[in-house]
Order: C-alpha cells, then sequence, then structure tokens
C-alpha cells in the first residue's frame, strides 16, 4: 500500500506543478515578452537574438516560480484529496499524516534542488550572458536603442529626435538633432533622413544625413546663420553610451558562489564592505529553502476538509506566496541599506513562515482545525448591508 500511496501523491501533484509553473512563470514574464516582441517587430532585431536574450531572462524567473508552482501543487492534489474525502478514507484505515509526508518531502527535496541549481549556476549564467548580449546589441545595432517620437539622449552632447525608424535598414526619417558637444557653439541640425553606419571595433556609429539645414548659435549668442547640406556626417560615440555595460565590474548577480566568495573574502581583507556580495550570496541559499518552508505549511493546509478545492489552493498559495516575497523585499532591502545583517533579512521569511508551518503541521497531527471557520453569515450580512439587492416586484 505505501509503494502504491506514494505513487499515487505523486502523480496527483505532477499536474498542477506543470500548470502552476507554466501560468507563474507567464506572468512574470509577460512584460519582458512584450518588450522583446517589440525588438522583434519594430527594431528589426532577428528572432534567434531574440529567443537567446528570452533563455538569458527564464533562469532569474524560474528560481521564484518553481517554489511557487510546488507550493501550489501540493495544495491542489492533497486539497483535492481531502475535498473527495479520500484523506478521512486513509485516517480511517489507519494512515496517519507522517504516512503521507514521504511523497511530498520528495517533490519538495526534488524542487529544493532544482532551485538551487537556478540559483547558483543557471542565474549567474544567465545575467552574464544577458549583460554581453545587450552590449552587443547596442554595439552592433545603433538603431535598436533609437526609440522614433522620442527625444533620445544616450549619446554624450548630442539629442536625437526622428518621426520613424527603420530598425531594418538602419534608417532614421525625418531627423532633428541638437549638437552641444562643442561648448563656444550650439548646433541645431534638420535632415530628412539618416543612415546608420556601424563600426563595432572603435565603439563608433557614424550617421550620415541628407537634405537638410544646420542652425549653428555661438556660446554668447552674438551670431546666428545657418547652412544647407546634400549630405552631413555625426559621428555617435557608444563608449559614452556602453560604459556601464563592458567595463563594470560583474555584478553580484552574475558571480557563482565560488566567485562569489572570493569576492567577498577579498573585500573583507581589504577593509571594505561586501554588503551586496552577502545578500547576493545568502539568496543563493534562501530562495531554495522556501521550497521547504512552502512545503511545510502546504500539506497541513491542504488536508483540511473543503469542497472549493482549486479555488482554495489557488488563494492560500497566492497569500503564502505574496507574504513570503514581502518579507524578502522587506528583509533585502533593510540588508541592503545596512540595517539588517544579510543573514537575518534573506532568512527572515523563511525563519516566520517556518514557524508558522512547524505550528500548523503540528495542529494536523492531532487532527485539530489549521483554518479557523469563516463567519459566512456576518460577510453575508456585512455585503447585504453595502451591496442590497433589489428584488423585482410581484
Amino acid at each position: 500500500m505505501g509503494r502504491i500511496l506514494y505513487r499515487y501523491t505523486l502523480r496527483e501533484m505532477a499536474g498542477p506543478f506543470a500548470l502552476g509553473l507554466t501560468i507563474f512563470t507567464f506572468v512574470l514574464l509577460l512584460a519582458r515578452l512584450v518588450r522583446l516582441i517589440e525588438l522583434v517587430v519594430n527594431r528589426g532585431l532577428p528572432a534567434t537574438q531574440v529567443s537567446r536574450l528570452f533563455l538569458y531572462l527564464l533562469p532569474a524567473f524560474l528560481e521564484v516560480t518553481v517554489p511557487m508552482a510546488m507550493l501550489l501543487a501540493i495544495l491542489v492534489a492533497f486539497g483535492r484529496l481531502s475535498a473527495d474525502s479520500e484523506i478521512t478514507a486513509l485516517r480511517s484505515a489507519g494512515v496517519s499524516l507522517y504516512q503521507l509526508t514521504p511523497p511530498v518531502a520528495t517533490f519538495v527535496l526534488a524542487a529544493t534542488l532544482l532551485t538551487a541549481v537556478l540559483t547558483t549556476t543557471a542565474r549567474p549564467w544567465g545575467n552574464h550572458e544577458l549583460r554581453l548580449t545587450l552590449f552587443d546589441i547596442a554595439r552592433t545595432r545603433a538603431s535598436a536603442g533609437i526609440r522614433s517620437q522620442v527625444f533620445n539622449d544616450e549619446f554624450a552632447g548630442l539629442t536625437i529626435y526622428t518621426e520613424r525608424v527603420d530598425a531594418k535598414k538602419d534608417r532614421l526619417l525625418h531627423v532633428l538633432i541638437a549638437d552641444q558637444r562643442d561648448p563656444d557653439q550650439q548646433n541645431t541640425i534638420f535632415a530628412t533622413e539618416g543612415a546608420l553606419v556601424s563600426d563595432p571595433e572603435r565603439h563608433r556609429v557614424t550617421l550620415r544625413l541628407e537634405d537638410g539645414v544646420i542652425y549653428t548659435r555661438d556660446a554668447g549668442g552674438r551670431a546666428e546663420y545657418h547652412t544647407q547640406f546634400e549630405s552631413y556626417e555625426v559621428n555617435l560615440d557608444l563608449q559614452t553610451a556602453l560604459a556601464g555595460l563592458s567595463e563594470q565590474q560583474e555584478d553580484p548577480k552574475e558571480l557563482t558562489m565560488a566567485a562569489l566568495a572570493q569576492r567577498i573574502d577579498a573585500k573583507q581583507a581589504a577593509g571594505e564592505r561586501a554588503t551586496s556580495e552577502l545578500v547576493e550570496y545568502h539568496r543563493k541559499f534562501s530562495i531554495p529553502f522556501a521550497c521547504v518552508v512552502f512545503g511545510l505549511i502546504a500539506l497541513p493546509l491542504a488536508v483540511q476538509p473543503g469542497r472549493a478545492v482549486k479555488s482554495r489552493g489557488f488563494t492560500l498559495s497566492i497569500v503564502v506566496i505574496f507574504t513570503y516575497y514581502i518579507l524578502l523585499s522587506v528583509g533585502q532591502a533593510l540588508a541592503e541599506q545596512g540595517r539588517l545583517p544579510p543573514a537575518f533579512g534573506l532568512w527572515l521569511p523563511n525563519i516566520a513562515l517556518g514557524l508558522v508551518g512547524v505550528l500548523l503541521f503540528r495542529r494536523a497531527v492531532r487532527e485539530q482545525t489549521v483554518l479557523p471557520a469563516l463567519p459566512t453569515r456576518s460577510l453575508r450580512a456585512l455585503l447585504a448591508r453595502w451591496w442590497p439587492v433589489e428584488h423585482p416586484a410581484t
């Protein structure tokens, strides 16, 4: 009976886990997906390059959604067993809550290991590759960073406005440029169109303008004149725009455990504060351990009697997830500000919800009510008071 029950409960959890992982990941990725689609449609980036960006973004979201999906899977699977009175039948046959924990423990352990791989290996790799790919895009396709009908000031001393960007041909239509690179004079350039020619090796892009006019004014405003042209070139230096992408020290989110530990040791040996590195270090452990905390909370909540299994399981999962990540955000923010030790700030949600999970599990083992009964009559009376229903006259 033990093996049958073991396989049966694992199958019950597998389906909700896959569905929850898909839904949660899609919801979190939705805003980024819109931006990636825009890069394909409006900026002319090839779909293969955008697919790479999506792949690099995915680990950062999966490390969050795997614990979420695991929590939902346990709540829905055991909630259904409870709603169909299968939990009651098992208890009548002498099966205790402790005997139901091995398949849940296996499921939680698998989710914990998967999340640990994501936090320690996959996410640093994805963040690092994402930064390099964005650098390559900005270096080779300058039009990907210029938006139409917006004043673009990514290039030092230049403000560029264009009515339309043809990203596939790297051409701008109806261009206005405010050139303030020379402190002795200011140039305002109007052109019918312009072509962007990239020079990746020198980190430079040349904007070749056609059929336009240059209005020039000196610093004191004493002289003003204009010059018409058929062709005029403006050099766009990418060094300033890309300074934060290529030359900066790797972000702690891009470092593996070994590299992160080395940087922490090096900073502490030099007498420097390694707050951001310590925050990231403890995050790599606290997020996977959230699977254990979620499992400890989910099982006693799920075995409570009830009928609305799917709605109750989804609602409870949202409440637990919201509480956990609010505590995590607060603890991480306080740790980054130096108000809390990084270890305590990052482990705060695990400690708080872990204690709640132990209390709920003990009550469930004793077959005591875990969730308080909702005052439905009071709620109905309150709703009727605020939203009275008018019945038609007979």
